[in-house]
């Protein structure tokens, strides 16, 4: 059996239609399925490309990715030049039941190293230990059978 393959940090897909465009970031996802369970017309993993910007209406496809937990989905208006996220706010934590620790908001993430990394939205943190993006949730929790 091949090991299973991680997406880079570094990809990033986008899928336009006529207003706004969709950004997607594979090592951000947490595989929630909150995408696809909710507007199955638009998000299909199952397809190629995986997202059909033309499943549904704009506000529809906005309101769907605003719910997204990880911030692997996100868009901008084709009209606007994407801006960075605010940086001002409270964050609230939440312990997803056999899943991720999702923080929502503002903050940076220093590394061993003292690197920062500001995140925004929403960042989902590793519990189970076998992310292989650490300290970021990758969905191995899935993998592993994770309870917690």
């Amino acid at each position: 059996m091949q090991p299973e393959q991680k997406p880079t940090p570094d990809i990033t897909k986008t899928y336009p239609n006529d207003e706004i465009t969709v950004v997607w970031k594979p090592a951000m996802c947490v595989h929630s399925k909150i995408c696809w369970t909710q507007l199955s017309e638009v998000f299909n993993p199952r397809e190629r490309p995986w997202v059909n910007m033309d499943g549904a209406d704009t506000a529809r496809i906005m309101e769907q990715v605003d719910r997204c937990p990880s911030g692997a989905l996100s868009y901008y208006r084709n009209n606007e030049t994407p801006q960075p996220a605010d940086v001002t706010g409270e964050s609230v934590v939440e312990v997803l039941p056999n899943g991720p620790l999702m923080v929502y908001g503002n903050l940076i993430v220093k590394d061993s190293a003292g690197n920062e990394t500001p995140k925004h939205k929403v960042t989902a943190f590793c519990r189970c230990g076998a992310s292989s993006n650490k300290p970021y949730c990758d969905g191995s929790h899935v993998r592993v059978g994770f309870q917690g």
